[in-house]
């Protein structure tokens, strides 16, 4: 067997060797379309633009892990919670050494109060640290917990006192007395503690089936092209915000979208489904992208007149469609108002499609009317198109520059689209030190030398490792 088919079988087995990430944050059994993982290929350089291969060559066909903290493949399944970045970037690792800590503090300030109530004078008491420890358990333990903590102040408490000969002592008795109120009312505090968290665990779990709704997992290729798409939501706890995409195969080539709808979060979910679902219509019907941005239009001007106040004349979205024959070589773009997409060239040289005259927002046809401008390039195999929003293109770092994804991208030759999009996403995190202000949607297609489904043809030895 030669070197490269020993590494795509190694690479293989360490893929089915990762285990999802579940919402709690635990390891799943199974893995799932989604699974979290790392990327292999090495390590990020000193750059943060993660893995990547230098040289000349096609795109080679494979899913990388995906591990990218809160951003995930909407219809999944493995959701990290824990944040843009992985913790241990962000506070230096020793996150579950400080959740233990936490843990046992309950217990630790039992200790201390003991050892206080007797190696100090007589006059001084230790009950308010043993009054502050079921409160402190209310906040940090599950109710059984807190019921545990809760009793053992007390008995402890009331034990200390009796070897002491205090007990009977008026102070005493109504320290006690205190110290059992307390515990009772640090056992409703958690009650109540634990309610309210169900309610957001199921708020979020209804927030992730409406995003997977919405916007469901595109297929993972039409022909030679192969198609990946990434969401992170600016809202951590909603899950969900106004970046939208879609893709689309029909009888004009695969047609695809990737649009901002006017704010974020939950409001914004009414206008994404609106959008999508009128391009998946239009997008089988419609003889060329004007015919499509004009449907969105109508689309977005119905939901309009329905609306009161600002929402009536001020919403719009931002988007770009483009159109790219199956089999065939040309890409066509239409953008309304939306940041350029960037493309990658077999060698990794990276430009981006500005179109020549920017257009109005899809939703504010009112304004004006022109004809739309469409941009045709060439799309050969090994050549990939990056989309993405704003909240790629407005992502600062700490001294306020913006990121450039053109700058970024150039000179690096990917896998496929999933590890592009993977090792793009890694690098807004770096760049903004996990601080992402904005909602994000990227969305990948690439034109590989093979059908979908079909074995690719070998790594070039520039490639092989």
């Amino acid at each position: 067997m030669s070197a490269a088919g020993r590494t795509a079988q190694e690479r293989q087995r360490k893929r089915e060797q990762v285990q999802p990430v579940r919402e709690d944050g635990t390891q799943g059994a199974e893995r799932d379309a989604g699974g979290h993982g790392g990327q292999d290929g090495g390590e990020p350089d000193h750059e943060g633009h993660g893995p990547y291969r230098e040289g000349r060559g096609p795109y080679r066909e494979g899913r990388g892990h995906y591990g990218n903290g809160r951003a995930y493949r909407a219809g999944s399944g493995a959701l990290d919670t824990s944040g843009r970045l992985r913790r241990s970037e962000v506070t230096g690792g020793g996150e579950g050494h400080v959740q233990w800590a936490l843990r046992w503090l309950p217990a630790g300030l039992i200790v201390a109060g003991t050892l206080f109530f007797w190696f100090t004078p007589q006059g001084l008491r230790s009950s308010p640290v043993f009054e502050t420890t079921p409160l402190l358990a209310a906040a940090l333990l599950t109710l059984r917990g807190t019921v545990a903590v809760a009793v053992s102040a007390l008995v402890v408490y009331v034990a200390l006192e009796v070897l002491n000969g205090t007990a009977t002592a008026p102070g005493a008795i109504t320290q006690m007395v205190s110290q059992a109120v307390l515990g009772g009312l640090a056992i409703g505090i958690n009650v109540l503690i634990q309610r309210n968290y169900r309610r957001l665990t199921s708020a979020r779990h209804v927030a992730v089936a409406a995003q997977r709704a919405v916007l469901p997992n595109p297929p993972d290729g039409f022909g030679t092209l192969r198609v990946a798409a990434r969401y992170q939501a600016a809202d951590a706890d909603a899950r969900i915000g106004g970046d939208l995409y879609a893709v689309q195969e029909g009888p004009y080539g695969v047609r695809c979208i990737i649009g901002d709808v006017r704010g974020k979060g939950l409001e914004a979910v009414e206008s994404v489904a609106v959008v999508i679902g009128a391009f998946r219509e239009a997008a089988e019907e419609e003889a060329g992208l004007a015919g499509v941005a004009r449907r969105l239009e109508r689309a977005l001007q119905r939901q309009e007149t329905g609306r009161s106040g600002l929402d009536r004349v001020e919403g719009f979205t931002t988007a770009v469609l483009a159109e790219v024959d199956r089999e065939g070589g040309a890409l066509r773009l239409l953008n309304r108002g939306h940041p350029a997409p960037v493309l990658l060239g077999p060698d990794g040289a990276a430009r981006t499609l500005h179109p020549h005259e920017h257009a109005l927002p899809l939703g504010m046809g009112e304004l004006g009317t022109w004809p739309d401008e469409l941009l045709e390039v060439a799309f050969p195999p090994g050549t990939a198109l990056v989309l993405f929003t704003d909240g790629v293109t407005e992502a600062r770092n700490k001294a306020g520059v913006f990121y450039d994804p053109l700058t970024r991208l150039d000179g690096l030759v990917f896998d496929g689209p999933h590890e592009l999009l993977d090792t793009l996403l890694d690098d807004v995190t770096r760049y903004t030190g996990g601080m992402v202000a904005d909602d994000m949607a990227l969305f990948a297609l690439a034109r590989s030398r093979t059908p979908f489904g079909e074995p690719s043809d070998p790594p070039s030895p520039i490639h092989a490792p």
